[in-house]
C-alpha cells in the first residue's frame, strides 16, 4: 500500500476547504515542461518558492517603485510593493476561500520584469525596443513572464500555467477598474489572478500617497475629499475599507470585483495620483537623467555586443532583445554604477 505524501494531503486539504471557484493545485493545467511531483509541495507552493528564491526577486530590493534615489530608508521599493500586494491578496483569497498559495505566487512574480528606475525605465526602453524592432515593445508584464519563462537561471523557472498566466494579465496600464471589468477579455484566468489585478493597484495607490505625503509632494488636505470622507484618511483605514468591499461584492458575485461606489474612488484616487505625483512633481525630476542613462548604455551595447553578459550573447534572439533583457535586469543601483563604468573616466592617483 503506498503510503499518502504530504503534497496528497495538500491537495485533499483544497478540495475539502476551498470554494468552488477556487483553482485547486491538482487541477493546474501543468507546466511548460513536465516534472516529477513534489512530495511535500503542491504546484503552487513550489511556483511560490521558486520566485522566492530566485535572483530577479531579490533584485527588487534595490528597484524604484516611486521616487528615484530616494533619500531614507522609509519609502517604498519594488521589493515592498510585492509584499504589500501579497498580503493584500492573501487576505482577499483567505476570506472567499480561494488558494492563498496560487494567489501568493502570482503576487510575488507579478514585478519581476521591472526596469530600474521605475516606470521611467519601462518607458525608455519600450522606446528603445520598438525603435529598432517595430513589432516588438517593452511592457513590464510580459517582461515579468520572460523572465519566469527564460531569464532567470538562463533557463526560467518553469512555472504552472496558471501562475504565468497572472503574472502576464495583471497589468492594467492607466486604465480605469469598473463594474464592466468583468467582459474583458484580457482577465486572469483564475480567480485568484483576478485577486492580484486588483490587489495590486490597492496596493500602490495607497503606499504610493503614504510616500508622497512623506515626501512632502502633497499634503492630507489635497486628498480627494469625497474619498476621505467614505473610506478614512490613514492608510490602514482605505486599506480595509477597500478589501473589505472587495471581499463582500465578490462573495455575492461570485467574482472577484468591486462595489461602483468603491471602484469610482479608488479611480478618483488614481487619477489624483497620476496628476500630482506620477506626471507632474519633483518626484519626476530624476526621470530625465534616467532615461538618459538607460539609453546611453543601450545604444553602446548596440555598438559593442561583445560587451554583454556571455549568457546574453549566447541567447538565440535579436540584440536589441538582448540588451532589453540585460538592462532591464539590472537594479537601480547596478544601472548607475554600470552606466559610471562605461561613461566616466577613472581617475588615477599615482603616487610620484
Amino acid at each position: 500500500m503506498t503510503e499518502t505524501t504530504i503534497r496528497e494531503k495538500y491537495e485533499y486539504r483544497e478540495r475539502e476547504i476551498l470554494s468552488d471557484l477556487a483553482c485547486l493545485s491538482i487541477n493546474s493545467k501543468g507546466r511548460l515542461k513536465p516534472e516529477e511531483k513534489c512530495t511535500i509541495r503542491t504546484d503552487f507552493q513550489r511556483d511560490r518558492d521558486r520566485i522566492l528564491y530566485s535572483k530577479a526577486f531579490r533584485r527588487l530590493k534595490h528597484k524604484t517603485q516611486v521616487f528615484i534615489f530616494p533619500e531614507g530608508d522609509y519609502f517604498r521599493t519594488r521589493l515592498t510593493h510585492t509584499l504589500e500586494v501579497a498580503q493584500i491578496g492573501r487576505s482577499i483569497a483567505r476570506a472567499l476561500r480561494l488558494n492563498e498559495d496560487l494567489t501568493e505566487a502570482i503576487a510575488l512574480g507579478h514585478d519581476l520584469g521591472h526596469a530600474p528606475f521605475g516606470h521611467a525605465g519601462e518607458a525608455a526602453l519600450n522606446e528603445l525596443l520598438s525603435r529598432y524592432l517595430p513589432k516588438e515593445r517593452f511592457l513590464h508584464n510580459e517582461q515579468s513572464l520572460r523572465v519566469v519563462d527564460y531569464l532567470e537561471n538562463g533557463k526560467g523557472l518553469n512555472l504552472t500555467y496558471e501562475t504565468r498566466d497572472g503574472i502576464l494579465r495583471h497589468s492594467k496600464g492607466r486604465s480605469n477598474l469598473g463594474a464592466d471589468d468583468s467582459l474583458n477579455k484580457n482577465l486572469p484566468y483564475t480567480q485568484e489572478g483576478r485577486i492580484i489585478r486588483i490587489a495590486d493597484r490597492l496596493a500602490y495607490i495607497n503606499h504610493d500617497i503614504d510616500d508622497s505625503l512623506r515626501a512632502g509632494l502633497i499634503s492630507e488636505s489635497d486628498l480627494p475629499k469625497e474619498a476621505v470622507n467614505e473610506i478614512g484618511l490613514t492608510t490602514s483605514q482605505r486599506l480595509n475599507s477597500m478589501i473589505s468591499d472587495v471581499i463582500n461584492v465578490s462573495s455575492e458575485k461570485r467574482d472577484i470585483s468591486m462595489s461602483d461606489k468603491m471602484y469610482g474612488i479608488l479611480n478618483a484616487l488614481k487619477d489624483f495620483m497620476f496628476t500630482k505625483v506620477y506626471t507632474d512633481s519633483a518626484a519626476k525630476a530624476e526621470e530625465i537623467k534616467a532615461k538618459r542613462m538607460i539609453g546611453s548604455m543601450f545604444e553602446y551595447f548596440r555598438q559593442n555586443p561583445d560587451k554583454l553578459p556571455r549568457e546574453y550573447i549566447n541567447r538565440d534572439v535579436k540584440l536589441e532583445r538582448k540588451i532589453a533583457d540585460y538592462i532591464s535586469g539590472m537594479s537601480d543601483s547596478f544601472a548607475i554604477y554600470s552606466y559610471e563604468e562605461i561613461f566616466i573616466p577613472k581617475v588615477w592617483n599615482f603616487r610620484s
